[in-house]
């Protein structure tokens, strides 16, 4: 009953986006741009995956279709080359079938497939691939009037009686393939590429559009999840088709990356970014996520941006949409940062203390508690400048507060306070600090540099601390 159960109560779980390796390319014309390379096993597997749906005792099932042809040796590659290389199977080449098998298979593939005991109707053929493994059923499938092998994996629990699992398997999901999943999955003249996208191969679509399309991909066997398309972001979510809180977010991130741009201006041509944002809709589907993909570290957060995935990831609280606005504003920041400096980790000064500034919004926030600032900054402020993360997040809650506070007060002062003084000393500060973090990708050579000199870095503090005070 819990196996049979555990086939149609299932929770989707999209697959977070490949891992990504910034490389940033000068060009003849002195032009930057920061180019994405991947693992082609990667960008095969996402291509390759349809769903992936979890039950609440933890069985996960996987339903892949091998329409492309697995890297036996896998390469770094941009998407526009591996979209070039695809290679379509023949539904003959079994070969090349085991390979697509080999490479998403919790195991070692047997000698051998199994067949079923009896055919199953509306299917050419059906093999196990599970062999002598009694914790994953591992089904390679064939449907009629379909040019693709299918593959299903569908991982058990350990108190699961195995064979039940295999009967199971092929009455509820084989024998209802078309009314349960397929309708899903899409039919086969869904499941072919649609025109457009055959056309855009021809016309080369840049990196940019290759990334929208397989972030649409990801979630587009999922009834429950939407795609939202903007110039220069993607939103993925679960809420409810009309949601406000969409709308207003596609809203928010356009004049937020603006903001971020105008304020924090890059050397890098950043037209060919896409910022893509994933949005749960509970908690609960959040820590799944965080669970299924590895993720460690974070099940305390409501939001994070995952610069390897290139994605910003949070959930819809209950205290509603004010709340992940704040928290999306601030990691938002981060995910411009990060594209903005070519994934070289910038001073967490810097980081943190301008993810805090925009918290509230494009302006900045309208008021900084100014209490004992100045005092707790004597024996802190200084150090904080040449802190990587470790040393920024290490000590107690208090003493991280302190060190958030102090960078907020910094950006802070940069942006209403430093442009106030005679002929502005540190007007190209935020400049200087990109220029020499993308040329050195050290991030306290970048705050020397920003700074210029000992005196220039003791006037700073001094002008900060006046600031301050009079406040």
């Amino acid at each position: 009953m819990f196996l049979l159960a555990s086939l149609f109560f299932l929770k989707a779980m999209p697959l977070d986006m490949p891992q990504a390796e910034s490389y940033l390319v000068t060009e003849s014309s002195g032009r930057m741009h920061l180019e994405d390379r991947y693992d082609e096993l990667d960008l095969w597997t996402s291509h390759a995956v349809l769903g992936r749906w979890l039950d609440d005792s933890g069985r996960l099932f996987t339903v892949a279709r091998l329409h492309e042809v697995a890297p036996e040796k896998s390469s770094s590659m941009t998407r526009e080359k591996y979209t070039a290389n695809i290679v379509t199977p023949k539904k003959k080449e079994l070969r090349v079938r085991d390979l697509g098998i080999s490479k998403l298979s919790p195991f070692p593939l047997p000698e051998k497939p199994i067949a079923p005991r009896m055919p199953i109707r509306g299917f050419k053929e059906v093999q196990y691939f599970h062999g002598t493994n009694t914790t994953s059923v591992v089904a390679a499938f064939l449907p009629e009037e379909n040019p693709y092998w299918y593959l299903a994996i569908w991982d058990i629990l350990p108190e699961d009686d195995f064979e039940v699992a295999i009967e199971t398997f092929e009455e509820k999901f084989l024998g209802e393939w078309d009314e349960i999943i397929k309708r899903d999955l899409r039919s086969e003249k869904k499941v072919e590429e649609p025109k457009k996208q055959k056309r855009a191969k021809k016309l080369a679509l840049s990196e940019k559009e290759l990334l929208r399309r397989d972030a649409a991909l990801s979630v587009t066997n999922y009834p429950s999840w939407n795609v939202r398309n903007a110039k220069e972001f993607t939103i993925l979510d679960n809420l409810q088709r009309d949601s406000a809180f969409i709308t207003t977010l596609t809203n928010e991130l356009g004049l937020m990356r603006e903001k971020y741009a105008e304020t924090i201006p890059s050397p890098i041509d950043g037209t060919n970014v896409l910022a893509i944002a994933r949005i749960f809709k509970t908690r609960g589907e959040y820590l799944d996520a965080l669970e299924v993909n590895d993720i460690e570290g974070m099940e305390w957060s409501a939001a994070y941006w995952s610069s390897k995935r290139r994605e910003l990831v949070a959930y819809l609280p209950d205290e509603g949409a004010t709340k992940l606005l704040k928290t999306i504003r601030h990691e938002a920041f981060h995910q411009y940062l990060a594209y903005a400096s070519s994934m070289i980790s910038a001073s967490p000064w810097f980081n943190e203390g301008y993810a805090q500034y925009f918290e509230e919004g494009p302006a900045g926030p309208s008021f900084v508690d100014p209490c004992d600032l100045v005092v707790m900054a004597d024996t802190n402020l200084p150090a904080i400048f040449m802190m990587d993360y470790d040393e920024f997040y290490a000590g107690t809650d208090m003493e991280r507060r302190l060190k958030y506070r102090l960078a907020l007060s910094v950006a802070y002062f940069i942006e209403k306070g430093a442009p106030k003084i005679a002929r502005e000393p540190f007007k190209n500060l935020k400049r200087d600090y990109m220029s020499s973090l993308l040329r050195n990708r050290d991030m306290r050579k970048a705050t020397s540099d920003a700074f210029g000199s000992d005196e220039n870095f003791k006037r700073f503090i001094a002008e900060w601390k006046k600031f301050w005070q009079a406040m």
